[in-house]
């Protein structure tokens, strides 16, 4: 029984594998019709080649790739690094974009504590959506502990 089932199994993978024949005809508009068996004659026979995957190959590429990978991942951050002139300029650009959330975060809180009515826009573009009380209160407590999360350090 186990010899019959290994002789099936073998079989339907070499059939598998078996390439077959490729042609191409025209349809009545000019239009390429490739196929292996043609309806209509002439048909001219292709060659196709085609080899099978090597497994062995695949892995080793996708083995290179994740170490190549990790090993970009583990370099030093600029931040790490602060007598370089990259991680100086890291340091700025984050001080000067902290300056900004800070500033921006800021000028949001104000507008939401000075502000009557507060609105959602459609996501549309349609019309507004006016919050209620409770809304509005949480907009901003929202607002305030954002201020204070990007202005802590300022």
């Amino acid at each position: 029984m186990k010899a019959i089932v290994t002789t099936v199994a073998a079989l339907l993978v070499l059939g598998s594998a078996h390439a077959s024949e490729v042609f191409v005809t025209k349809d009545a508009q000019g239009r390429p019709i490739y196929t292996d068996h043609p309806d209509t004659l002439p048909a001219q026979r292709l060659k196709v080649q085609s080899k099978s995957t090597d497994t062995a190959e695949v892995q080793k590429r996708y083995d290179d790739e994740m170490k190549g990978y990790a090993a970009s991942s583990a370099k030093p951050a600029p931040e790490a690094i602060p007598n370089s002139a990259e991680g100086r300029k890291a340091k700025a650009l984050t001080a000067e974009d902290k300056a900004k959330r800070c500033q921006d975060s800021r000028q949001r809180y104000d507008h939401y504590m000075t502000a009557q009515r507060l609105y959602e826009q459609a996501p549309s573009g349609g019309d507004r959506r006016y919050l209620d009380d409770k809304e509005i209160d949480a907009a901003r407590a929202n607002a305030k502990q954002v201020m204070d999360e990007f202005c802590a350090g300022l």
